[in-house]
C-alpha cells in the first residue's frame, strides 16, 4: 500500500520539524510553545512511522481505517504544532482556533486508533481455533 510510505514522508518531515524547534527552543527562543511543538511533533513522528509500518502488515480493508486514521493524527497534530510555532515566529495564531482544531483532531485520532485496536484484537481472537480437549 502506497499511502503508507507517504505516512512514513509525512512522520519523518514531522521529525525534522520537531528536532528544528527544539533547537531554535533552545538556541533562539526559549518560548515554552516551541518546546511543547517540538514534542509533539517528535512524539507523533515515532506513532506515524509505527502506523505505517503496521498498515503494511495489515489486509487491505482494515489498513483503509488505519491510513485514515494515521493521515487525522498527523493533520490534527501538525495543525497544533503549527499554530504554537506561529505564535513565536509569526506573533500570531495561524487561524482562530487552530490549535485546539488541532488538538481536538488528535485526540479524537488516537482515540479512533484505540477502538481500530480493539476491533482488530477481537477479529483476531475470534479467528482463532478453540483448544483441543
Amino acid at each position: 500500500m502506497r499511502l503508507s510510505f507517504a505516512i512514513a514522508t509525512i512522520a519523518a518531515l514531522q521529525g525534522a520539524a520537531g528536532v528544528s524547534l527544539a533547537a531554535a527552543a533552545a538556541h533562539a527562543d526559549a518560548s515554552p510553545f516551541l518546546a511543547t511543538a517540538s514534542q509533539f511533533l517528535m512524539i507523533h513522528a515515532a506513532a506515524g512511522v509505527g502506523l505505517a509500518a503496521l498498515m503494511r502488515t495489515t489486509p487491505r480493508p482494515k489498513a483503509n481505517w488505519l491510513a485514515a486514521i494515521a493521515l487525522a493524527l498527523q493533520a490534527g497534530v501538525t495543525l497544533f504544532a503549527g499554530d504554537l510555532a506561529a505564535r513565536v515566529f509569526l506573533s500570531g495564531k495561524l487561524f482562530p482556533l487552530a490549535a485546539p482544531i488541532g488538538g481536538g483532531l488528535t485526540i479524537l485520532s488516537w482515540c479512533a486508533l484505540a477502538v481500530w485496536a480493539a476491533f482488530a484484537m477481537f477479529a483476531a481472537n475470534s479467528l482463532q481455533k478453540p483448544p483441543e480437549s
